[in-house]
């Protein structure tokens, strides 16, 4: 579906309507075409989203002290980081994304319509069924 601008003229002023959309991406904001994409033929700019690599990199570094014998449980590592034993659980699942996608992410070059809630939320753990369920833009 393609949106055209919306001209409007009055003998006097030429209004020119554009719809966009404005999203919060990492404390910034990003203006997106009305289909949700960038611009054809625009450059791909890089948008790092903090929140997101954030939750990467505790995500990784979480997985370490589990492995390494730190902690031995979510509970533990909860209790430690005074935060919500289910909210540990969801981000040690970011441990479990496709390589690609988590450079994505770093390099900030993930869809602008991928959100934090969305990799907090189920995904498929095959990275063939994933990448298809959480697209990452190529570099």
């Amino acid at each position: 579906m393609t949106v055209k601008p919306k001209v409007i003229d009055d003998g006097r002023t030429v209004t020119v309507l554009v719809p966009i959309s404005i999203r919060r991406r990492g404390g910034r904001k990003l203006v997106l075409a009305p289909n949700g994409q960038h611009l054809p033929g625009a450059p791909a700019s890089r948008h790092v989203d903090n929140a997101m690599v954030k939750a990467v990199a505790r995500a990784f570094r979480w997985r370490e002290m589990l492995v390494s014998g730190k902690y031995s449980t979510i509970r533990e590592i909860a209790a430690e980081e005074k935060i919500n034993e289910s909210y540990v659980g969801r981000v040690l699942r970011l441990t479990l994304l496709a390589p690609d996608v988590v450079e994505a992410i770093l390099g900030g070059r993930q869809p602008a319509e991928l959100q934090l809630e969305d990799l907090l939320r189920r995904f498929p753990v095959g990275w063939r069924e994933q990448r298809a369920a959480i697209p990452s833009s190529s570099p």
